[in-house]
């Protein structure tokens, strides 16, 4: 009886000693090294780290020492570790050899598995973790799994883009059914990228191209369907007989810094580096040739910032601030360095203490600043109004031109011959020009006497006249209108004897004129334009601008009061 006492008791410390290998067992944690999530509802395969990274030898080798391959889980959430049973009849789980099959993967999967390699003397194990999500809504993958970052350069040709991790799922000798898409969109005839299976190739890489590609793969295991997706990341880079030495920005030739001893100096170390694979991009500042470290009486300050930009380009800043500088800081030989596989580059910066100003200098300045304020300020006035100020002089200080000049007329209005334009001559520049200003006007059709010859009267009112007044219009240019006739007179009466002067009133445009006379006249006298309703105010800009061009006379009350009103702006001037 004692003896099976015994012999119970042996046996049971055997199997607590069997069932807690994990007090004598050499634990390696939780490998995350290769973790990434998984798709609910895909496949999945979980190869036991120990004979990937810790142990020294292979699933066989270990296999035929006695060693026997155990795997245990804890579901997420939970705090004891199960052993997995495999023997379930409708169980997705499966182990062969090595690996940790999921045919599918499942939410509820998501955990750490542990692979526990042991026999009665040695124990090693190691846990995995497994994420099983879903994909997102409306999208064709999940932003949970960070996608796999491919470089492609720029202007290659003929480049594949593999899916990746799928070999090994579909049984061999299975021709899987793949499906590439571009941002979730599926790709159909797009330009020089051409789906073939497993790869994607690029005709030719541009710069557009860079975006999220998506691979599904379809395939038929066991009379179940099954399908793999997978993300790449494409980014465009610089090719690499395109990468050069880095380029400083700042400091330059260009730029200096002059300060006075108590200033704040900061200096910036901008440089600009072409991409080149597994190249290091060192920015640095040198100080007298040390680093600024070394330079035991310098209080400074280093800040970095990093801007990348297109084709893997980088651009980095390292600014140097000197809070307040001395004037041995001011002295100083201030370098900035950079450096990749290319080479070394240096730039330094132009520092130097500035001159004081000597106080005659300053008067100087602020002498010659006060007076282009002033001029400024004397042709903003008058580029504004000049009209006012020419109306002026000329109310106070012009001679009078009808003095013995032996005319009868002060304004001879040229115009064409119909309704409209008569009814503005006779009640809107008649009206205005005689009633309130006191010129007296001679109008062909009411001033001439009948049974007269057209031409001769024509040409005696044009030289009895101190202006000729040309009211422009379409209907002015046509060939052989009296209109014409009293145009060219005065035009030709101007430039030989000088006694009359022509001015110019555009009442309609004229969009290209035949006539050369009076191409010449536009291109050499100045053209009132008359611009309808805004134009009627008989103290607007338009009668102002005909004002100066009128014949200057005294002893006119009503002409001298009205140029002495247009001395001033009038308020609401048009």
């Amino acid at each position: 009886m004692k003896i099976r006492c015994l012999l119970l008791v042996a046996l049971w410390l055997c199997a607590l000693d069997l069932g807690s290998p994990s007090e004598r067992c050499d634990d390696w944690g939780v490998d995350t090294m290769k973790h990434k999530p998984v798709y609910n509802g895909e496949p999945a395969k979980i190869k036991c780290p120990l004979f990937e990274a810790f142990l020294k030898y292979n699933y066989s080798t270990a296999h035929s020492a006695g060693l026997t391959l155990i795997w245990y889980w804890i579901g997420r959430g939970q705090d004891i570790e199960e052993p997995i049973n495999f023997r379930l009849p409708d169980n997705h789980i499966s182990k062969e050899k090595d690996t940790l099959w999921f045919r599918p993967a499942l939410l509820n999967d998501t955990g750490n598995y542990t692979c526990m390699l042991r026999n009665t003397t040695y124990c090693s194990k190691v846990a995995f973790p497994l994420e099983v999500v879903d994909k997102d809504p409306g999208s064709c993958v999940s932003q949970a799994i960070r996608p796999e970052e491919v470089l492609m350069y720029l202007d290659y040709t003929n480049k594949n883009l593999t899916c990746p991790d799928v070999e090994g799922f579909y049984p061999a000798g299975t021709k899987p059914k793949v499906w590439w898409y571009m941002n979730c969109k599926l790709m159909d005839n797009f330009n020089e990228r051409y789906p073939r299976g497993i790869n994607l190739t690029f005709g030719f890489v541009r710069e557009a191209y860079q975006a999220d590609y998506t691979c599904v793969v379809s395939y038929k295991e066991n009379g179940r369907d099954f399908n793999l997706t997978r993300t790449l990341r494409v980014k465009v880079v610089g090719p690499p007989d395109k990468a050069t030495v880095p380029t400083i920005i700042s400091p330059n030739k260009q730029v200096g810094y002059e300060l006075t001893p108590g200033e704040a100096l900061e200096i910036r170390c901008e440089v600009q580096f072409t991409f080149l694979k597994d190249s290091p991009q060192e920015v640095w500042w040198m100080v007298d040739g040390k680093s600024p470290e070394d330079v035991s009486d310098l209080k400074f300050n280093i800040t970095l910032t990093e801007i990348p930009s297109s084709l893997g380009e980088m651009t980095i800043v390292k600014t140097l601030v000197v809070p307040k500088v001395t004037e041995r800081d001011l002295k100083r030989n201030y370098t900035c360095c950079a450096h990749n596989l290319k080479g070394t580059v240096h730039q330094e910066a132009m520092v130097k203490m500035k001159v004081p100003v000597p106080r005659y200098t300053v008067e100087l300045v602020c002498g010659l600043g006060a007076t282009i304020v002033l001029v400024v300020l004397l042709t903003l006035v008058y580029h504004f109004y000049w009209l006012e100020m020419v109306l002026f002089y000329r109310a106070h200080f012009g001679t009078d031109e009808t003095i013995l000049d032996g005319k009868e007329y002060d304004i001879y209005v040229s115009y064409a011959r119909n309704a409209e334009e008569e009814e503005f001559v006779l009640l809107t520049l008649r009206g205005v020009l005689e009633n309130e200003f006191g010129y007296k006007l001679c109008i062909f059709d009411r001033d001439s006497l009948p049974g007269g010859i057209v031409t001769d009267e024509t040409l005696s009112f044009i030289q009895r006249s101190r202006r000729l007044l040309v009211v422009l219009s379409p209907n002015y240019v046509l060939q052989g209108t009296q209109a014409l006739l009293e145009l060219k007179a005065g035009l030709e009466n101007m430039a030989a004897r000088g006694s009359i002067k022509v001015i110019l009133v555009q009442y309609q445009a004229i969009k290209k004129s035949k006539v050369k006379e009076l191409r010449r006249a536009k291109a050499a006298l100045t053209v009132i334009k008359w611009q309808g309703e805004k134009s009627s105010y008989p103290r607007g800009r338009f009668w102002k601008q005909l004002l100066v061009e009128m014949p200057v006379k005294s002893g006119r009350t009503k002409s001298s009061g009205q140029e002495q009103d247009f001395a001033q702006p009038p308020l609401g001037d048009v």
